[in-house]
């Protein structure tokens, strides 16, 4: 099978090669795609140099499907020109998620709404997958009636650009900023930028792909993002309020049983989710379980994800795999 990667040399697109590496997708040709100054350059994959190329030389190639990772901008411009020619798109910009007629998947949850027809398919938002992993299963169980979620953001989820900027300010390095203000020893409330309501596009996708995921308009979801000097994955802080009474002990176990939800929620051993040990993995952790005493039929909850892994890589990499096991692509 021909897969090109779009975006190649991009954080995202870098970890999607790995990712179908460690998978064993059956990429029989690798058509790595970047911008045009990287051109002629090469990646390796699996052991072998594959020359990068451009947007028309990969389309010229036919491959069966082509993960997208290099902004909403070019996904806008050339997701639809690679779907025109028959090639599977899996997008991990902002570009078609809430796009009514482009499904927003994340295969847990909606991959069966998947059919060979649809040919631009939508990778969420990082911190909206590794919400909608856990509240999926309590809302089928339990209803859920509101989510009120704080977010604390790797630095990865910008970019190398500020990656660097946070190994340049720890090393006392005057360099190129990803953000107005320092991130080191920092925590900026702010991530995209700002709406009319006052929050910010991070926070109303969070608020707008949890409904369509989930499939449910109902749902009353409010979020505040939140950028931290780190680079392991994205923690939450999450508050639900269900429309149906619980059991703290019956909610551990149907997380437990959640496909790709780890529960690590042992107060005796300080056991909880971190981004340290998240990292380079593929579950969505969960932990701090405990009922919000102030207030009937409510749960707090910690998750934390690897946001270039689940949040992003493996999501997408995972949608091809439905995609073949289903025979939708081939």
């Amino acid at each position: 099978m021909k897969v090109a990667v779009v975006g190649a040399t991009g954080l995202v697109g870098t970890k999607m090669l790995e990712v179908l590496a460690e998978r064993n997708f059956p990429v029989t040709e690798l058509i790595p795609v970047a911008s045009e100054k990287s051109v002629g350059k090469q990646v390796a994959f699996k052991g072998k140099n594959y020359t990068i190329v451009s947007m028309d030389q990969a389309i010229a190639m036919k491959p069966a499907v082509a993960l997208f990772s290099a902004g909403g901008t070019t996904s806008l411009e050339h997701a639809t020109k690679f779907a025109a020619a028959g090639i599977t798109v899996i997008d991990n910009s902002s570009a078609w998620r809430m796009h009514p007629d482009k499904k927003l998947v994340v295969p847990e949850i909606n991959g069966q709404e998947l059919t060979q027809q649809d040919k631009i398919i939508a990778n969420p938002n990082c911190s909206t997958i590794q919400l909608v992993m856990v509240l999926n299963p309590l809302h089928k169980k339990y209803g859920i009636k509101r989510v009120v979620v704080s977010t604390y953001q790797s630095v990865t989820g910008t970019g190398v650009k500020a990656v660097t900027q946070l190994m340049n300010e720890r090393s006392g390095i005057v360099g190129e900023m990803a953000y107005k203000y320092a991130i080191d020893m920092n925590a900026i409330p702010q991530i995209d930028v700002f709406t009319e309501n006052g929050y910010t596009k991070e926070e109303m996708k969070m608020v707008n792909e949890t409904k369509k995921i989930i499939g449910d308009d109902t749902i009353k979801v409010t979020a505040t993002t939140v950028r931290i000097p780190v680079m392991g994955g994205h923690s939450e802080s999450v508050n639900i309020e269900f429309e149906k009474p619980f059991d703290l002990n019956a909610i551990r176990q149907l997380l437990s049983e959640t496909d790709g939800v780890v529960v690590q929620d042992n107060l005796a051993d300080q056991l909880y989710p971190m981004p340290k040990t998240a990292h380079e993995k593929d579950e969505v952790f969960v932990g701090r379980i405990r009922r919000d005493e102030s207030h009937e039929n409510a749960l707090n909850l910690w998750v934390v994800a690897d946001n270039l892994r689940k949040g992003a890589a493996t999501n997408a990499v995972q949608i091809a795999e439905y995609l073949l096991a289903q025979k939708l692509i081939a």
